[in-house]
């Protein structure tokens, strides 16, 4: 089973730059995007053979998730059940015979942390609510969580250390949820690997210097580790400030 996330950055504007062209190459039998900026109606996305589910922000051009699966879910939610964190479309939980796929677009900590102690609120909320439904069944995360956890995640981490995406308090959350029972799958399979990013700044060149950051993700839980097959990292597709990534499942 292939399962494709990507931070599109304004699904409209993406569509203008290779999306669908991409979506339909994926052959994906799942496909979770984040950062839809849009709401339902604004524009027809023309994929074929997939069920579609889409959680808007009511903000307009603001935030925003929707999944693309062939396989119709058993069931599909919307946000984590807590009224503080609705509004925003970051989240869509879709049931599947074998497991959970949680689409998840993290909150933004901001410039000058504004949002901070937001973020460590939702956080803690995420997790339980993961944390419950593992209990069911295994739960598949994916998108974009807006922390590198590690400093082999990003180009300069020295330069970023209280910047949001990589401050302690933000990576300290991501070492819970893993802790929690996660598996992070990329290093799980790459723990070396270095200079491989999903998501590069628009300002200074930053692609064209590779000095990026990897912050989207696909966790499993920890009993699902022996179905990963394969965790890609898709630097070579452009369209939006972030990259696909890709997770296989045996």
């Amino acid at each position: 089973m292939k399962l494709i996330s990507w931070n599109v950055n304004g699904l409209r504007a993406c569509m203008n730059k290779g999306f669908l062209d991409f979506f339909a190459e994926s052959g994906a039998d799942i496909f979770c995007i984040q950062e839809t900026k849009m709401q339902p109606g604004q524009a027809e996305v023309p994929v074929s053979g997939y069920h579609q589910y889409w959680n808007s922000a009511v903000k307009k051009g603001y935030s925003g998730t929707a999944v693309f699966t062939k396989t119709e879910p058993l069931c599909v939610t919307y946000d984590i059940g807590r009224e503080e964190h609705t509004g925003e479309g970051r989240v869509i939980t879709a049931e599947f015979e074998a497991f959970y796929l949680v689409n998840v677009y993290t909150p933004n900590s901001k410039q000058e942390l504004a949002r901070l102690s937001y973020r460590m609120e939702w956080e803690d909320a995420f997790r339980a609510y993961v944390r419950d439904l593992d209990q069911k069944k295994p739960v598949v995360i994916c998108g974009d969580m807006n922390v590198a956890h590690q400093e082999i995640d990003l180009k300069n981490p020295k330069t970023n250390r209280k910047n949001a995406g990589f401050t302690d308090e933000e990576r300290g959350k991501m070492t819970e949820l893993l802790t929690a029972g996660w598996v992070d799958s990329f290093r799980y399979l790459y723990p070396e690997a270095e200079g491989i990013y999903s998501w590069w700044s628009y300002r200074f060149r930053a692609r064209e210097k590779n000095a990026g950051w990897r912050i989207d993700y696909f966790l499993v839980s920890e009993r699902m580790k022996d179905r990963i097959a394969d965790s890609k990292i898709h630097t070579e597709v452009f369209g939006s400030d972030h990259c696909p990534v890709e997770l296989l499942l045996k």
